[in-house]
């Protein structure tokens, strides 16, 4: 081929003999000389074959990658110059040549093809020769018989229609009925498909192929679409049902018009599968909520990029199966690059995700169709589909007209004549013709010109249509029109149609046109679009078109001119259609090329590079050059860059040094985030080359604003701005910078400033910026125009504005600029509302009020608070109009007011915690207020004009009308203080809709500063012996003390000091802890240690580490008392160490009076003291100051060691817990066994899911930089987070090539595992070596995974934060993501506890392996610095008794420590609070701290405490002293709450009703904490569809329904919606109990029989899980089935008790076939009791007083367990009866007892004195777990 290049070259002779020589080397001289001697015929014959193999390829499919003409070919031969010389060769001859790089395409094969092509016979003989123009129009280019004619002035080509290909053999049409059922629905009224149709229905409708389908316009390529769509439905119906919820699917349209018309097609089609279509475009915005219930998005794609940008609908684009996108061709057109960016990034979703989307492609006819099917990643041999022009529906025939007149007057008649000549051609053939001009007032002005020659030509009967019958009829119709233009030139037949008319008169030409009655329509681009009307010819006047966009004129771009060619030809009428263009003569060849389509299609991608690589950089998929040049590789740009390096300016030399194109798509990166660096919107390092995102970056992609734009705001937004300042700021944005600024419309805009404009103008209406602020101005002030240029940059400024808007705010809130965000936000709302900031608010209501009451109002100056104060008939007065003061009262009403109130409490003397409270005062309506209110709340120092905090709150319509919202959050305050700050909230969307609330310094006492830290001395480490015990030696498996221990060696062991510890996570407390519990053991053997851990996963850990070590060595008994367990008063006496949690041991030491073992204690350790500040910090208050109080009682010392982490306010926990000096120990932070490093990374996004989504690839990067081989623990905050954490790690795994990177095990030990995991998705992380770990697995899967994670055989493990406090697990690397939970009952997120966060980073570093240990902490932006400030300076311990004071006291009135007044007072200064009282006051309310304040301070508190519990009836007073009630000491002995024993006491009654008592149930404030996730309430909603008892509809997302629901659902056995419901039902049972026990006791003591017994009824259920009332007990048996029940009520069996009670043989005879043994086994679990009573009097003779004796005896011979048989309570308990002495005819109750026995047991009850004597009285023994084991005993028929 090479050869054939140079004998083609226009050079003398002996050059080329040179060059030839170069090439087939010296030796062969001869041939060369042969070679030259026929130069000519082979030069003649090469030709040749170059135009058969053009032709060829023209008239088949198969495209060569042949350029029109001459290739450059680069030749790898060793010498480097040759190919120098041949590359200028090249160079010079043929400049836009195209390059078929390093694929080196012409090869030998190539060299054939063209030999025998030039044998072939000349077929292109009759080609038209060459005329003006010919260089730039290739020969071969143009179809056979084209004929070119030459006028005076202009010049034409026309093109004959191209012939209906033949049917190939063997092709058929696809009948409709072949399709699947459902699918035939959405073809309703088709027979069968069309030809192209038929030809892809296989690919399409049977595979999932990518599909690329290029066909002329009206093929059909809808139907395409929809059959893809059809198949992806198909893939979604399963079980003769269609799954909805499963997929989506995206249908990318270019134009709006065509969205919406595409949307009405596929909605009426697809409703019959009720399938939902909606659009969404820039006119039709959807809502979250619709956007899940749609399947079908419409959407232009622009769109779709913005809403793929964020992250925070990725829940959405998750979702997508198959993406549509239409006119593919586009990616030539300046909107090309938004494509490329979209299909780039589902492309990289599906490799990253390893989901399946499948892209569907639709295209105009193209040449360069491979590239764009490598592009959408289609298989050529499968997807790809190409039909050239003879596939047209209706062939069509195109006349280019090329007018080469100069001078523009005659230009444009001429334009006139030519077009008018076409158009009466077309009608004298009995044609109707459309003609397309581009401006709307230039539909009728052609329409007249069409009129005026036609009089001229006096042609005008052609036009005329009063000959058609329905003429005179539809004339009257259309005189009605106000449209002069429609009414005139009707009567000529003659039709006018754009976007600027009315909508009636619009359809009304429509119709006229398609009945025939207008014979011409005139109209604008946007019929051919929107409206599918056709007509035979079609005429486009002229090529140049206005684009606002571009600011001036440009070519009518291939699209268009494709879509309006689209109209000529009507299917079912014509033969062919016409296509006549009119344009100028330099550009005839470019509109030959396109429409013959002979122009490659090229990308746009670099102009728009950087906006796109700073989308992805934001979205998270690109962190690095390498991704970024991986992602570049996705993109159109990059295809046709190694195709065409020339037209991307890429010269030869670097194509040959990088034939891959690698460093030039490098340095387009580079260059990128270099020019995105210095604009701040992303760091790059370019050391690393890691790109980080900046909030700047992230509102510029989410708002889509351009990079350029950006910049021009970097340098013009200031601090303080005015008005104008910020109006011609934003005119200066680039998306405007095209807008032009025109001589015609200078008088109208000078006008408009007068009239319109409010500002002032900078730079006056001649300025373009000037233009462009007066359009802003007019837009606000909803000012209207005439020029229609205005018009349209009017509108299209319009449609950018308020973007940009918002944006302009995010950036200023993001800087802390306080003045100007609020500032920035009146105008975001002042142009969403076109209304201007300095008019009246009640405007937004001006849909309501009419304009005259607002001009009067803003005339009077009324302003809302003044009109607040008015009463209706001033405000009538005030506005001249009686009616109108109601409505303006009205709307004052619905204008959304919030009272805001605060209190701020200092935690340290640089942080405040502000609590804040909102209260809506505004009556809700939807239709002003939508579903929900959004409200910005910024914390503001105006002095230092700056944001110390800003949140969005959005208040929901059920909380507008509940209680107020509470928000809680912490500022920072610098010395010297500022005079106050403000609280503002200020609605996201209603002007002047604000409140603030003034936070003052004036008073506020801060706390005094003061850590005092232990410093670490330098000793040396003590051995083990020095404990001078050999057993005690032995506990220990190392040999020495670390450096903390040996400090505190001395004081814990060898004296009875009270100890305070504090110390670092990791720092080895625990065996200080064991110290002092051995120091004990040796002085005082007899006394017992208890130990508190605040956490039962601790006391869990500390039992089985002290089982293993201590006890069985040191012959000591132990036991743990937790909710889980409870032990009997036996091993309690016996015990030497009890380990509790604080609510048991307070529970227990409430009655320390009648307790001994609570005074034996000698020890009290308080593991993780803390925790003192967290929810359950009273608790631990309480039992310490309570022990303190024992000890001071029973004058026996207690000893107290505290273990905590380091504190900031040492001294004041020391003083209370009576620690000296000697016992105080407070290291610093930094002083752990394992050095910690920390890294703090803070990512922005308001939004949690997204946030924590966007942090997974962070995290991965982590553990990749940090820790690639140890061992790392990922803290999440639920359990939903720890499974989507461990599936992202996974995929980010499988992206890197390394998916089993954190597996240590081998293939046969993972199956063995995997064998025994119950939980499916732990089941499926561990094959990738990622555990997770969380409550809602069950105890062997979590079990094993922490072995196999302590193990090392897995690598990551992905916790929720129990796991920090209970199993000891540390890990190299900590990675703590996110620091918020979902907040159930507050229903938000909020953050965890410092003390959480310490205690999971405590976690990295392993003592044993690890030099030092990392944490990194992924923390939303905003609270970066507060964790910065928290985590190296210990935070400081508030009390918050206070908040839980009422139990307490209660408490304490019931055991007799509290008599009185003062004792409560006294009782009090034992406590914590008292302590911080004095130290901090601000924090608790008080002014200053005056021993005189302080006391009255007291008082107070304790006399309000006594008046609530007085009110809620658990105590009684009398001046100032007080005495317990049945309902409080209900309350203290079953740890309830004082505002629970009041609920039950006014709601219980004597004969309330099992769902009533369910209802009360669920009711109780312990349920107040059930969380309720996200979404929840719609499990809530399906459940309480499926159980017995109706709950309140309105509150799903309430705990107390939920508890609700949970108890039905357990009593009818229903299957619980996910496994967190199964983990709340057993939280929800487990409190119960101690709940309905006190019910019974509180029926009990007011004697009510009826309700005590349906009450033990409920326990009953609970334990069993049966209704008590509609399920027969038999279901207690695990064995029992429906066929068995059935057949033991036939036998009058109905009870397990008759079972019982039947022999053995008998019961065998009873079941029939049914397996007797079984149910005997089953039976062996139920205890048979027998009752013995006898009466016996007391010493004297009176028969009233006397005491009935029972003995119990169980007489079921295997039995002797006491356990009761529960198998659906999830916890173990012990058998218990009640024992009611009662009436069942006056249903009183007399007395009750609760006994539990194990085989027989005697007691006695005192039988009441009563006037009857013992008529009616009955003994009824009811149990407390099974159901129907009842046995009433009559008395009054006992004898003594």
């Amino acid at each position: 081929m090479a050869i054939c290049r140079v004998l083609d070259s226009d050079k003398p002779g002996e050059e080329i003999a040179g060059d030839l020589l170069d090439l087939v080397g010296d030796s062969a001289f001869e041939t060369v000389q042969n070679i030259l001697s026929h130069r000519k015929e082979l030069v003649d014959a090469i030709h040749h074959g170059f135009l058969v193999l053009k032709s060829e390829k023209t008239a088949s499919n198969a495209q060569s990658r042949m350029p029109s003409y001459g290739t450059q070919v680069t030749v790898q031969t060793e010498s480097g110059k040759q190919i120098d010389k041949l590359r200028r060769k090249e160079e010079k001859r043929h400049r836009r040549g195209t390059e078929y790089g390093a694929e080196n395409d012409l090869s030998a094969a190539d060299f054939s093809s063209l030999l025998q092509a030039s044998e072939t016979k000349n077929l292109l003989d009759d080609l038209v020769g060459s005329g003006p123009g010919a260089q730039s129009l290739a020969v071969t280019a143009l179809p056979q018989g084209t004929v070119r004619k030459h006028y005076k002035g202009y010049e034409e080509v026309i093109i004959p229609p191209t012939p209906t290909a033949q049917m190939k053999p063997g092709e058929r049409l696809i009948e409709i009925k072949e399709l699947d059922d459902f699918a035939q629905a959405a073809f309703r009224g088709y027979k069968s498909l069309n030809r192209i149709q038929s030809r892809i229905f296989q690919t399409v409708y049977h595979t999932n192929e990518n599909i690329l389908v290029c066909a002329p316009t009206g093929a059909g390529k809808t139907n395409i679409a929809m059959i893809s769509i059809l198949h992806e439905i198909g893939q979604h119906f399963k079980d003769g049902y269609l799954h909805k919820d499963e997929f989506k699917i995206v249908y990318v349209a270019p134009m709006k018009a065509l969205a919406a018309e595409v949307t009405s097609t596929f909605s009426h089609r697809l409703s019959p599968l009720n399938m939902t279509v909606r659009e969404l475009t820039g006119d039709m915005q959807l809502s979250k909520n619709e956007l899940e219930e749609t399947q079908m998005i419409v959407t232009t794609p622009e769109k779709w990029d913005v809403i793929t940008r964020k992250s925070s609908d990725m829940s959405l684009s998750v979702l997508v199966k198959l993406l549509i996108i239409d006119e593919v061709h586009l990616l030539n057109d300046d909107r090309g690059p938004v494509i490329e960016a979209l299909v780039a990034r589902t492309l990289r979703q599906v490799e990253s995700t390893q989901t399946m989307i499948r892209i569907v492609g639709l295209s105009a006819t193209l040449p360069n169709y491979l590239e764009v099917a490598q592009f959408l990643r289609v298989n050529p041999e499968m997807g790809l589909f190409f039909f050239d022009s003879s596939y047209r529906p209706v062939p069509l025939a195109q006349q280019y007209i090329g007018i080469s007149e100069q001078n523009f007057a005659a230009r444009n008649e001429l334009l006139n004549e030519i077009c008018y000549k076409k158009v009466v051609d077309s009608l004298r053939q009995g044609h109707q013709a459309m003609v397309f001009v581009h401006s709307r007032k230039d539909t009728a002005k052609t329409a007249q010109k069409l009129v005026e020659l036609g009089r001229k030509y006096d042609d005008l009967e052609v036009f005329k249509n009063d000959t058609h019958p329905q003429f005179n009829l539809i004339k009257r119709e259309v005189v009605k029109s106000r449209n002069k233009d429609l009414v005139e030139l009707f009567e000529y037949g003659i039709g006018v149609h754009h976007a600027g008319m009315l909508r009636a008169d619009r359809g009304l030409t429509e119709r006229l046109f398609s009945d025939g009655l207008l014979k011409v329509l005139v109209c604008t681009a946007t019929l051919a679009w929107g409206v599918n009307l056709p007509a035979h010819t079609v005429v486009i006047k002229g090529t140049q078109l206005y684009d606002p966009k571009a600011g001036g004129w440009r070519d009518l771009g291939m699209l268009d001119v494709m879509q309006i060619f689209g109209r000529a030809g009507r299917p079912q009428f014509d033969k062919s259609g016409e296509g006549i263009i009119i344009t100028s003569h330099e550009k005839l060849a470019y509109y030959l090329r396109l429409l013959t389509s002979q122009l490659p299609i090229e990308s746009q991608f670099i102009s728009s590079l950087k906006d796109n690589l700073n989308a992805e950089v934001a979205l998270g998929t690109v962190t690095n050059v390498k991704e970024a040049c991986a992602w570049l590789g996705y993109t159109y740009l990059f295809i046709r860059m190694r195709l065409n390096p020339l037209a991307y300016g890429i010269g030869w030399d670097e194509v040959v040094a990088d034939p891959s194109l690698s460093l030039k798509q490098r340095s387009l990166v580079t260059d990128a985030a270099r020019a995105l660096d210095k604009a701040k919107m992303m760091r790059f390092d370019e050391k690393s080359g890691n790109f980080y995102c900046t909030e700047l970056g992230r509102i510029a992609s989410h708002f889509y604003i351009q990079y350029s734009s950006v910049e021009t705001y970097n340098e013009m937004l200031r601090r303080h701005m005015n008005d104008s300042e910020v109006i011609d700021m934003v005119a200066h944005s680039s998306e405007f910078e095209n807008i032009a600024v025109r001589e015609e419309e200078q008088n109208e805009l000078e006008t408009l400033v007068r009239t319109s404009c409010p500002l002032e103008v900078k730079g006056g209406p001649s300025n373009k910026h000037g233009k462009i602020s007066i359009l802003i101005q007019l837009y606000i002030s909803r000012g209207s125009m005439d020029t229609f240029s205005l018009v349209s940059d009017a509108a299209y400024i319009s449609a950018s504005l308020a973007r940009i808007m918002r944006a302009l705010f995010e950036i200023c809130l993001g800087r802390g600029w306080c003045e100007m965000s609020l500032f920035m936000l009146e105008y975001c709302k002042a142009v969403d509302r076109q209304i201007w900031p300095h008019l009246h608010p009640l405007r937004q209501f001006d849909k309501d009020i009419s304009s005259e009451i607002l001009r009067k109002l803003e005339e009077r100056g009324a302003d809302l608070d003044r009109l607040q104060e008015m009463q209706e008939k001033d405000i009538g007065a005030l506005i001249r109009y009686a009616n109108g003061g109601k409505l303006v009262k009205q709307c004052l009403g619905y204008f959304p007011w919030i009272q805001l109130s605060a209190t701020v409490s200092p935690i340290t003397r640089t942080v405040l915690k502000v609590d804040l409270c909102i209260m809506p005062e505004f009556i809700w309506k939807d239709r002003f207020h939508g579903a929900t209110e959004r409200w910005w709340i910024v914390v503001e120092d105006s002095e230092n004009d700056h944001i110390y905090h800003s949140e969005l709150f959005t208040l929901t319509k059920r909380m507008a009308r509940g209680e107020p919202q509470k928000l809680s959050f912490t500022v920072p305050i610098f010395e010297p203080h500022p005079p106050q700050y403000y609280i503002r909230a200020v609605s996201d969307s209603w002007l002047h809709a604000e409140a603030f609330y003034t936070i003052s310094f004036h008073n506020l006492a801060l706390p005094e500063a003061r850590t005092s830290h232990t410093e670490l001395l330098d000793l040396k480490p003590l051995p083990v012996t020095s404990l001078g015990n050999s057993t005690y030696e032995a506990l220990y498996k190392f040999s020495h003390f670390n450096p903390i221990q040996t400090q505190t060696f001395h004081v814990l062991y060898h004296t009875d000091n009270n100890v305070l510890l504090g110390a670092p996570t990791g720092s080895g407390k625990t065996i200080s802890a064991e110290l002092a519990m051995l120091h004990l053991f040796n002085t005082q053997p007899d006394m017992k240690v208890i130990y508190i851990a605040p956490l039962k996963a601790i006391v869990r850990e500390r039992m089985n580490d002290w089982k293993k070590r201590l006890v069985a060595q040191l012959g000591k008994e132990m036991v743990e008392m937790t909710g889980d367990y409870t032990p009997d008063l036996m091993a309690l006496l016996s015990a030497d160490i009890i380990i509790s949690t604080p609510e048991k041991w307070d529970g227990i030491s409430r009655n320390w009076h009648s307790r001994s073992y609570v005074k034996k204690v000698g020890l009290m350790i308080l593991d993780e003291i803390h925790l003192l500040g967290a929810d359950r910090g009273p608790i631990l208050e309480v039992i310490v100051s309570r022990m303190r109080y024992i000890s001071s009682q029973t004058e026996r010392a207690v000893r107290f060691v505290g273990l905590s982490t380091a504190l900031a306010n040492a001294g004041d926990l020391a003083d209370w817990l009576g620690v000296g000096e000697t016992g105080l120990f407070n290291f610093k932070p930094s002083v752990r066994p394992v050095p910690l490093e920390v890294h703090i990374q803070g990512y922005p996004g308001k939004f949690y899911c997204p946030r924590m989504n966007s942090m997974n690839k962070p995290a991965y990067a982590a553990i990749c930089t940090h820790s690639p081989t140890k061992p790392v623990l990922i803290f999440v905050s639920s359990r939903r987070q720890t499974r989507l954490t461990a599936l992202d790690l996974i995929q980010f795994a499988a992206s890197d090539e390394q998916s089993r990177q954190f597996l240590n095990m081998l293939e046969e030990a993972l199956q063995m595992v995997l064998s025994q995991i119950t939980d499916q998705n732990l089941r499926h992380t561990l094959q990738f070596g990622i555990g997770l770990h969380h409550a809602g697995l069950n105890d062997k899967d979590r079990s094993l995974v922490e072995e196999l994670f302590a193990n090392n055989k897995i690598q990551v493990l992905v916790c929720t934060s129990t796991l920090a406090w209970g199993v000891n697990l540390p890990a190299h690397l900590v990675i703590i993501k996110g620091t918020e939970y979902y907040d159930g009952k507050a229903k938000r997120y909020v953050d965890f506890p410092i003390t959480d966060i310490l205690q999971m980073m405590g976690r990295a570093g392993r003592p044993q392996f690890d030099q030092h240990g990392k944490a990194v902490i992924l923390v939303h932006e905003p609270k970066k610095s507060f964790y910065k400030k928290f985590l190296y300076e210990p935070f400081p311990v508030e009390s918050s008794l206070k908040e839980q004071l009422h139990e307490h006291i209660n408490a304490e009135i019931i055991s007799g420590t509290i008599c009185h007044k003062e004792d409560a007072v006294h009782y009090l200064t034992w406590t914590y609070l008292f302590r911080r009282l004095t130290v901090n006051p601000a924090y608790y309310g008080l002014e200053n701290t005056g021993p005189e304040i302080l006391s009255s301070y007291l008082s107070s508190l304790v006399q309000n405490t006594f008046e609530d519990l007085e009110d809620s009836g658990c105590i009684k007073m009398s001046d100032d002293s007080v005495e317990p009630t049945m309902l409080g000491s209900i309350a203290s002995q079953y740890y309830l709450s004082y505002m629970t024993v009041s609920m039950f006491g006014s709601n219980i009654g004597p004969d309330t009703s099992l769902e009533v008592f369910l209802h009360i149930l669920s009711a109780a404030s312990e349920y107040d904490e059930l969380p309720v996730r996200h979404n929840e309430e719609n499990y809530n909603e399906a459940l309480s569809k499926r159980v017995r008892y109706m709950v309140d509809r309105n509150r799903l997302d309430d705990p107390h329904v939920k508890a609700n629901l949970l108890f039905q659902a357990h009593f009818s056995q229903l299957e619980l919606p996910i496994s967190d419901y199964v983990t709340d039902l057993k939280s929800v049972l487990d409190q119960s109990i101690r709940i309905i026990q006190a019910m019974i006791d509180i029926c009990a003591n007011s004697g009510w029989l009826l309700s005590s017994i349906t009450c033990m009824h409920l326990l009953q259920m609970v334990m069993q899980g049966l209704w008590f009332d509609k399920d027969s007990s038999l279901w207690m048996l695990p064995s029992m089935s429906d066929d068995l029940a059935s057949l033991l009520n036939k036998r009058g069996i109905s009870k397990v008790q008759q079972l019982l009670d039947l022999p053995k043989a008998t019961l065998q005879t009873t079941v029939g076939n049914f397996p007797a043994s079984r149910l005997y086994q089953d039976l062996l679990h139920f205890p048979r009791v027998q009752v013995r009573l006898k009466l016996q009097r007391k010493g004297n003779d009176d028969v009233k007083a006397s005491t009935l004796n029972i003995k119990l005896e169980k007489i079921n011979s295997k039995r002797n367990a006491s356990r009761a048989f529960t198998p659906r309570f999830p916890k173990v308990k012990d058998e218990a009866w009640w024992l009611v002495l009662g009436n069942t005819f006056t249903s009183e109750l007399y007395a009750l007892k609760r006994v539990s026995f194990s085989d027989r047991m005697v007691t006695h009850m005192e039988l009441p004195s009563t006037s009857t004597g013992l008529q009616g009285m009955k003994l009824i023994v009811v149990s407390d777990c099974y159901l129907g084991f009842e046995q009433e005993h009559s008395i009054d028929n006992l004898t003594y």
